[in-house]
């Protein structure tokens, strides 16, 4: 596999792909009951408008996503899409630095530096940059796993 890009980012790890969902606690329940997993921590993240969960499926992880509201973006995604996959996390080394070398190589950004969510230092990469899969990215430093 190749260590290079034309871009100089590499992607060190999946930290988690998140599941947009209507019911956080009925989710939560299902994967305990279902699979086994630990009860996880419930989060209110406000500045991003959802309660959010990371369960442990073992060396993986998932982050279950409800919207605190009829509105925002997790919302008219479960609108439009209805509850599933809304994205996958890659961890990177020095996050604001990759940022700049995305947007260098022309990768259209949600977030132009980091900021503070669920899983650690975070910022996304538009779904038109990726062929329609929103992408977030976690540095590596700050990384919950």
């Amino acid at each position: 596999m190749s260590k290079t890009s034309k871009t100089g980012c590499i992607a060190r790890h999946i930290n988690h792909i998140a599941l947009a969902v209507s019911d956080l606690e009925e989710t939560i329940m299902f994967y305990v009951q279902t699979f086994g997993v630990a009860s996880p921590e419930v989060v209110e993240l406000n500045d991003h408008g959802v309660k959010a969960a990371l369960v442990r499926v073992g060396g993986s992880q998932l982050e279950f996503i409800q919207p605190l509201e009829n509105t925002g973006g997790v919302a008219s995604f479960i609108e439009k899409r209805g509850e599933g996959v809304h994205h996958i996390c890659f961890e990177m080394d020095d996050l604001n630095q990759s940022l700049q070398k995305l947007e260098k190589a022309g990768i259209n950004l949600i977030d132009k530096t980091a900021r503070s969510g669920l899983s650690g230092e975070i910022a996304f990469i538009h779904p038109k940059s990726t062929g329609g899969v929103l992408i977030e990215l976690v540095d590596s430093t700050s990384a919950r796993r």
